[in-house]
């Protein structure tokens, strides 16, 4: 059975559990490095920061009770938008919906919002989350948006948007 959890600060550890696994586990798909987060950065206080970003939404999928994925909403730089990260699933539970369900789950939050756009960065180079994303009806940004930057562990990352609004 597939469930889904809102998490808050005082669920840090479990947070931090599956942070590392993703990454350790896919390095090439984050802007962050396990080395940041590990040592010195592995901090009670800084994981409780992370999950206490204002107006976001962290949830993590269990699966058959065992934690197998994860992903945040949280506000964009303009109200209109609302930004998805730190997705990422278990590679044993890939395959059985649970990427997708947390991408609705982030989509109806942000349309709940009033948001109008849902954003998020990916590697230019990662095309099995670029296909997974436009299968989700994502799109890479227009030319002339700033949609393609090098993320702090110097990895080029592409903008992909798409509306939350009908009609």
């Amino acid at each position: 059975m597939l469930e889904l959890r809102i998490v808050a600060s005082n669920d840090w550890s479990l947070w931090r559990e599956l942070r590392l696994a993703a990454l350790a586990e896919a390095p090439h798909a984050f802007g962050s490095t396990l080395a940041e987060w590990q040592g010195p950065g592995d901090r009670e206080e800084r994981w409780r920061a992370r999950l206490a970003i204002p107006d976001a939404r962290n949830l993590v999928a269990f699966l058959d009770d065992l934690p197998v994925g994860m992903v945040s909403g949280v506000p964009g730089e303009d109200a209109a938008d609302v930004e998805l990260i730190s997705l990422w699933v278990r590679p044993g539970a890939r395959g059985r919906g649970v990427g997708d369900y947390l991408i609705r789950a982030v989509e109806r939050w942000g349309a709940d919002r009033g948001a109008r756009t849902l954003r998020l960065s990916v590697m230019t180079d990662n095309s099995t989350a670029v296909a997974f994303y436009e299968r989700h009806g994502f799109t890479f940004t227009d030319r002339g948006e700033p949609g393609d930057h090098l993320s702090d562990g110097g990895h080029r990352e592409r903008i992909l948007v798409k509306s939350l609004t009908t009609g």
